[in-house]
């Protein structure tokens, strides 16, 4: 009986619905749900330049000088994405910080705000034993000296918080527009960073290509650590402003020296062999040392290389470590520009 009850009342509601003209395309047909959001082939965001996807060999493309064995040659696949042409730069961040002062408050709570947030401008005086930091900690962030620089003093949280940030931003203007959401801007995994920063070179040693760390006139072709005490040879005692070396092929700014960038991976002697081989992405929330490429001003040239991992503790905030943001393409990768 209960059975003969329920096919009843099935069959009334498919009458019901036929009756008011509900869940039939115009002629009867499967033509998909209506009123979507208009989407068209995705944009490039703004600030970001096209990664097609490929395949290259991730891992060390030269000598490994500290015998880590962390990062053994591995032929992995990368789906298309977008990242940022260059490091977010302090003023990029201000904006970031100055919402979140204004419109956050009541949620957040400004200490929040301050404290989880704002850059640590102290790690000038603190990361250095000796150092006359404290006209960085100064005017670093604040000064308009330095908005085109690339923000430092970020834990990884951070720089994740400002990731969600920034889509909720970009995502809320789309939404006035009547345009469907973009792609979460995140942090690229590690192994998206090293394909950008080979910039479709296959087992290039840096993001220029060759193993030289100058060009043909005798420039240096990133901001490091060239010599022992010597931080001035390539142009900058410390940190550069963005885009002042040449990009890479994919039009990429100081993948190499500069600061070192946050990934969203965690950190382990044994991600290369144990991760996927198709986009992949180590994830470990127990593990508090995260993912830190590029190298950066304070570092030797080992430290530049395209292969060369590292770390740093998730809630540690450096002089020497920054970030950029990358987003995945949604559709076929045909060309550089999608």
């Amino acid at each position: 009986m209960n059975r003969i009850f329920k096919l009843s009342s099935f069959a009334m509601a498919v009458v019901l619905l036929a009756s008011c003209g509900m869940g039939r395309g115009p002629q009867g047909d499967l033509v998909g749900a209506e009123d979507r959001p208009e989407y068209n082939p995705q944009e490039v965001p703004y600030g970001m330049v096209a990664c097609p996807g490929g395949t290259f060999h991730m891992g060390q493309a030269d000598q490994d000088i500290a015998a880590s064995m962390v990062n053994l040659n591995k032929q992995v696949t990368i789906g298309g994405f977008y990242m940022d042409e260059t490091e977010i730069t302090n003023n990029e961040y201000r904006q970031f910080i100055n919402v979140m002062m204004e419109d956050s408050l009541d949620v957040l709570g400004e200490e929040f705000v301050m404290t989880q947030l704002y850059p640590d401008t102290t790690v000038w005086v603190k990361d250095y034993t000796y150092h006359m930091g404290d006209p960085l900690m100064e005017y670093y962030f604040s000064h308009p000296a330095f908005d085109d620089y690339p923000v430092v003093g970020v834990d990884w949280f951070a720089a994740k918080y400002f990731s969600e940030w920034r889509t909720k931003h970009k995502n809320q203007a789309n939404a006035e527009d009547g345009m469907a959401p973009m792609p979460a801007f995140r942090l690229p995994t590690e192994a998206e960073w090293e394909f950008a920063a080979r910039g479709g070179r296959d087992m290039a040693v840096y993001p220029w290509g060759g193993p030289y760390l100058r060009n043909g006139k005798g420039c240096l072709l990133a901001n490091f650590k060239p010599g022992r005490g010597d931080y001035y040879s390539d142009g900058f005692q410390y940190t550069a402003p963005v885009a002042q070396y040449f990009p890479n092929d994919f039009g990429l700014y100081d993948m190499s020296g500069n600061v070192a960038e946050w990934c969203e991976d965690a950190y382990s002697d044994a991600t290369v062999p144990i991760v996927w081989d198709l986009n992949p992405v180590y994830r470990d929330d127990n593990e508090p040392r995260k993912v830190v490429r590029g190298g950066s001003w304070k570092d030797i040239a080992y430290f530049l290389e395209t292969g060369t991992r590292n770390f740093e503790f998730q809630d540690s905030a450096r002089s020497y470590i920054g970030f950029r943001n990358s987003m995945i393409y949604l559709g076929r990768s045909s060309g550089r520009g999608f």
